[in-house]
């Protein structure tokens, strides 16, 4: 058995401990051909980003083995699954975040999906990382809220995210992840972020909507310890700067 050092897992707990602010890209295999997709993945090197998340809530002309493929050919970044379904497994990738849509109340989405993949990633030398998933609302409805037929968490309920972070962590979850979704009119705030980094130890993962240098600060000064950045990349590449100042300014 690897050591936590060794881990993914490991490392984010460790640079979180050290209050190393980290910087995910997700990557949607719908989104990116080859050519950009390595111009993509040596930009995500330059800018120090501490790792690479590949997967959507629907994949619909992307190829997730292609993807991961060319990643693991160009690019020396660790490679995270984040999938939206049983389906999206590839085992050349490095690990998986396994989520479980804690704030949903659609059995499939909390556990049905969960034993579907379970005997296909034991095949794997996948690291299979337990993760409590909370879609947070963001203004509109986004893809991920539609295909897991689950209410977001109100904005304005911050203590419901803490309290559903809180339960995550006492059934064994390893990291929490607030996730606005993909174009988000507005981020997770920082008062859920600051609120469930009161009641959880696990590693807090947020995402969607965070498109320019403050909305990340804010996020991290409220207790995020990775920050994930999607749309942004996809409709300005040049926003690799934003993330290269940020690293700058945190380190």
């Amino acid at each position: 058995m690897q050591e936590q050092s060794n881990t993914i897992i490991g490392d984010i707990k460790e640079k979180a401990l050290n209050k190393l602010p980290q910087i995910a890209l997700l990557i949607d295999p719908d989104k990116l051909d080859e050519p950009a997709l390595i111009s993509v993945c040596k930009s995500a090197e330059d800018s120090e980003i501490d790792f690479l998340l590949v997967g959507g809530s629907l994949l619909t002309s992307g190829d997730l083995n292609a993807t991961v493929n060319t990643i693991k050919s160009n690019c020396n970044l660790k490679c995270l699954l984040f999938p939206g379904s049983a389906s999206q497994i590839c085992s050349a990738a490095d690990g998986i975040l396994f989520l479980s849509l804690l704030s949903s109340r659609n059995p499939e989405m909390l556990i049905g999906q969960q034993v579907v993949a379970a005997p296909y990633l034991k095949k794997t030398k996948l690291e299979v990382i337990p993760t409590a998933y909370l879609i947070v609302e963001s203004g509109k409805q986004t893809t991920a809220s539609y295909i897991s037929n689950s209410n977001p968490i109100p904005a304005d309920k911050a203590e419901i995210a803490a309290s559903t972070a809180l339960a995550g962590e006492y059934m064994g979850m390893a990291i929490t992840y607030l996730d606005a979704g993909s174009g988000a009119q507005h981020p997770v705030p920082t008062k859920m972020i600051q609120k469930v980094r009161e009641f959880t130890q696990n590693p807090i993962i947020v995402g969607g909507g965070i498109n320019n240098q403050e909305a990340m600060q804010n996020a991290f000064n409220a207790g995020a310890d990775v920050i994930v950045i999607g749309t942004a990349m996809e409709e300005n590449p040049a926003f690799i700067q934003e993330i290269k100042a940020i690293k700058t300014r945190n380190a």
